[in-house]
This record gives C-alpha cells, sequence and structure tokens, in this order.
C-alpha cells in the first residue's frame, strides 16, 4: 500500500503520464469541463476538498513551469491569489478573461473537481521537467 503522497489511484496515474508542456487543470466544483477531457472528481461536498488542499498535493507531486488564471481573480479571490503565488513562486504566468479561460481548457490532458466554492479558484498548470535542461 502506498504511504504517503497522492493516494487516489487514477489521479496519481495521470500525474506520472505527464510530459513536459502537457496542461491540466484544478478547478471548483463549479466549473464546467468539457465533454471528452478526463476528470477525477474529488468533490466530496461543498468546501471538500478545498483548492488550496488539492494544489499543494498535486504540487508535492508535480514540476511546473507555468500557469494560467482567469484575470477575476484579482478582484474576486485576492486571498487564493496570494496562496497560489506564494505555492508557485517564481514560476511565470499568465491572466486571460474567464470566458478564455473556459475555452482554454478544452485543451488539457486531464481536469482535476475539488470541492471548492469560492470565486475563480481554476488553475490550469503547465508540466515542467525535474531536471536541468
Amino acid at each position: 500500500m502506498k504511504k504517503r503522497g497522492i493516494l487516489n489511484a487514477q489521479l496519481a496515474g495521470y500525474i506520472a503520464a505527464l510530459g513536459h508542456n502537457d496542461i491540466f487543470l484544478i478547478g471548483d466544483a463549479g466549473l464546467p469541463i468539457p465533454a471528452g477531457v478526463p476528470t477525477v472528481d474529488l468533490a466530496l461536498c461543498g468546501g471538500v476538498p478545498s483548492f488550496e488542499q488539492v494544489l499543494s498535493a498535486v504540487l508535492e507531486e508535480t514540476q511546473v513551469e507555468f500557469y494560467y488564471l482567469a484575470e477575476e481573480i484579482a478582484g474576486k479571490n485576492v486571498c487564493l491569489l496570494q496562496y497560489i503565488k506564494a505555492s508557485l513562486p517564481n514560476v511565470d504566468n499568465e491572466f486571460m478573461p474567464h470566458s478564455e479561460f473556459k475555452e482554454f481548457t478544452k485543451k488539457v490532458k486531464f481536469a482535476i473537481r475539488t470541492g471548492e466554492f469560492t470565486p475563480f479558484p481554476n488553475i490550469i498548470l503547465r508540466a515542467g521537467v525535474a531536471f536541468p535542461v
């Protein structure tokens, strides 16, 4: 039995299969996931698991070189934005309107649905490499 890290077998497998430049999504309970995008649904009830819990666990196992956020997070969820920036220091990012963000989700390799119920707690992460280039 696995002792630590991500125990969800489906999610652990998707993370293990990531290659350089693959993009994937961590989203709230209500973000529409495009048809055909494989989804790991972790949502249990409102707020469980939280976006922060899922992001933290994913970042323990994944090298990230870039991320994308909806620009609305800056005005609607400042605390979460600060958490994201602190969790991904020195990682480049791009903001886009939420409508464009939702359109961009069609390109992700997989999506992770959390139980988060706050405004705009959605991120698209781009996998990096865990060795020097």
